[in-house]
C-alpha cells in the first residue's frame, strides 16, 4: 500500500457521485463493517445508500474520493444548506438566535467521511476532510457525530470542530448526534 503522497483525491459533482454509487457502497461496507455487523438498521448499507440517494438529489453536492492506484480507499461528501433545508430538523435547542437560518451560502453540511479499514491510520481521513473543505465559499461547516464515537470525535476536535448542540436526524432509526461546527474562510468570516 502506498503512502499518503501516492493517494489521489478526486472531486465529483452530483452526477459524478451518482455514477459512482457502487463504489460509495463498497467503501461504506468496508469502513463500517463492524457497525453493520451489529444489525443496527441505521448503520446498514441499505439505509446508508437510501440516504446517499436522497443527498444526491440536492444541488451543490460535492464528493471527494481517495484512490490508491485504481483502488478506492475513502470518501467524504457534503452540500450547501439552502433556505428550505431539513438539516436542522430535530435540533434539541438553538445555541443562539438565528442559528438555523440558511441562505444557500452560510453553511456547508459535512455529511460523511470514511476510510476503508486497510488504509486507516495513514492521514487519508484528514486529507479527505481538507480536500472537501478547501476553497468552500460558505462561512461555516456543520457535521453530526455520535457522542460515543470517540475516534471520530477526537479527530474532529483536533481539526478545529467544536460541539454546539444535539440533534436527532429525521431518518428512520436515527440516533442522537452532537452537532459540531467549524468556521470556514468563506466571505464574511
Amino acid at each position: 500500500m502506498a503512502g499518503l503522497d501516492a493517494i489521489v483525491f478526486t472531486h465529483y459533482d452530483t452526477a459524478g457521485a451518482r455514477a459512482r454509487r457502487d463504489v460509495v457502497s463498497l467503501i461504506h461496507r468496508d469502513a463500517y463493517a463492524e457497525r453493520i455487523a451489529t444489525g443496527e438498521t441505521f448503520a446498514g448499507d441499505e439505509a446508508f445508500m437510501t440516504r446517499f440517494d436522497a443527498y444526491t438529489r440536492r444541488g451543490g453536492f460535492d464528493l471527494v474520493m481517495a484512490y490508491d492506484g485504481d483502488e478506492p480507499v475513502g470518501q467524504a461528501w457534503g452540500w450547501q444548506l439552502m433556505p428550505d433545508t431539513r438539516w436542522w430538523d430535530g435540533l434539541e435547542a438553538e445555541p443562539e438566535p438565528g442559528f438555523t437560518v440558511e441562505d444557500g451560502s452560510r453553511t456547508f453540511a459535512f455529511s460523511e467521511i470514511m476510510v476503508r479499514r486497510a488504509w486507516t491510520g495513514r492521514g487519508i481521513a484528514r486529507a479527505l476532510h481538507d480536500h472537501l473543505l478547501a476553497g468552500r465559499p460558505e462561512k461555516r461547516a456543520s457535521l453530526l457525530v455520535r457522542p460515543g464515537n470517540t475516534t471520530a470525535y477526537g479527530a474532529y476536535a483536533r481539526w478545529g470542530w467544536r460541539p454546539v448542540a444535539r440533534l436527532r436526524p429525521g431518518w428512520p432509526d436515527a440516533p442522537w448526534m452532537d452537532v459540531l461546527m467549524l468556521p470556514l474562510d468563506g466571505p464574511g468570516t
